[in-house]
């Protein structure tokens, strides 16, 4: 069991408030700030910077919350290895997904397998595929779900599904008079796309380097880092974006946005990540062959 001083300390980084981390740990928040306190006159020193709107962690806060996070992460490990020894299949399981999988993919999977193992607890952290792939480097996830193969050492990845990726637009805007889009067209549109670091915006430009076509000759618009942000904004009619068939069906149903077909087909794999020499629990292999058979009938 960790220290109970560590994870009151946890709570208050994570949710960057005394009163919200007391809600969530249902203390009071007197007895929040007493632990933190505690921790602080152990070191010496101040672990978070106080101000009126949020608190924010302090030089040393910031070493504190990277131990606290492995030693938070090996007492999930202990209950969960323990719990395996009596056949049970019970735990926490560390899960981060970028977003267009998390939001449109993951819920009837996460639903299913909580009725199918309902002592297993989920903490779904939700980033672009670069952060997701750092967190799983850093042992502070068990799996990730993004959008393209990892590029770090130590870091292995499985197919588990295929995407479809289309061309969004306004249902006015003048893309819409082509039934499908090659990536030359494209060149003279404005282009809106997500932010450095996204799974999808790394398909999309390798996507358009493998037809001829210089990321730099792009009319790029703007860079967003939310993929509600970016569909709200191709609704106004600004530019065009590539994004995940899944993440428009209803914006395109309802008319909100039109979806048109690249030519070629841009298809592309969904990976299941983890950290090569990190132990595998029978929770994290349970899971990680459930996502990836659900994953892949879901996007056949």
């Amino acid at each position: 069991m960790a220290d109970r001083r560590l994870q009151v300390f946890h709570a208050v980084a994570k949710h960057q408030s005394f009163t919200r981390a007391a809600r969530a740990l249902f203390m009071a928040q007197s007895s929040v700030t007493n632990q933190v306190r505690q921790l602080e006159l152990q070191y010496g020193t101040r672990l978070f910077e106080r101000e009126r709107s949020a608190v924010t962690l302090t030089p040393a806060g910031e070493i504190v919350m990277a131990y606290a996070e492995k030693i938070l992460a090996l007492s999930d490990e202990l209950d969960t290895r323990l719990a395996e020894m009596s056949g049970e299949m019970r735990g926490t399981l560390q899960l981060g997904a970028c977003g267009a999988i998390a939001d449109f993919m993951l819920a009837p999977l996460l639903n299913e397998f909580n009725a199918l193992y309902p002592q297993v607890r989920v903490q779904l952290k939700v980033a672009n595929s670069t952060e997701i792939e750092q967190r799983v480097a850093a042992n502070r996830l068990d799996l990730g779900l993004v959008e393209r193969p990892p590029s770090l050492a130590g870091i292995v990845g499985q197919d588990c599904g295929m995407d479809d990726m289309v061309v969004i637009c306004a249902p006015d805007y003048p893309l819409v008079k082509f039934s499908k889009v090659a990536p030359k067209q494209l060149v003279d549109y404005e282009y809106l796309c997500r932010e450095p670091g996204s799974g999808s915006r790394a398909v999309a430009e390798a996507y358009f380097a493998s037809h001829r076509v210089p990321v730099e000759t792009l009319k790029i618009q703007m860079e967003l880092g939310s993929l509600e942000s970016l569909k709200s904004l191709v609704a106004t009619g600004l530019g065009y974006a590539i994004v995940s068939r899944t993440t428009v069906v209803e914006d395109a149903a309802q008319g909100r946005l039109a979806a048109l077909a690249l030519n070629p087909a841009l298809r592309h794999p969904l990976y299941l990540i983890q950290a090569e020499d990190r132990f595998r629990s029978r929770l994290v292999g349970t899971f990680a062959q459930f996502v990836r058979e659900k994953l892949g009938d879901m996007t056949a």
